[in-house]
């Protein structure tokens, strides 16, 4: 009963990535049109950040959880090597749930 519905979403997706690369020559996309695709990719992705950050289970996860997506956005963009922004968010993350922050 889902194998029906694995397949069709598998055969769907395979279409679309393989539609990217033969219609990229068909198609020509406006100035225009490309930025604002751009422009909605990083709002789709600010969304999905946002909504993972804060919100669980259909409510506010608190503040710990955002406080170290915080911190560990603010390394990221002060380029610090990987382990040590996944290491300061976890810290923030686990030491203000130490203190008693949700």
């Amino acid at each position: 009963m889902t194998l029906l519905p694995i397949l069709v979403l598998a055969l769907g997706t395979f279409g679309f990535r393989i539609a990217g690369p033969l219609l990229s020559e068909r198609l020509q996309l406006s100035a225009r049109v490309q930025e604002l695709m751009s422009m909605a990719t990083i709002a789709m992705l600010a969304a999905l950040v946002a909504t993972s950050t804060l919100v669980a289970q259909g409510g506010f996860v608190g503040w710990s959880r955002p406080a170290g997506v915080f911190v560990g956005a603010l390394l990221a963009w002060r380029r610090l090597p990987f382990i040590a922004v996944v290491v300061a968010a976890a810290v923030t993350a686990a030491g203000l749930r130490l203190l008693g922050v949700l």
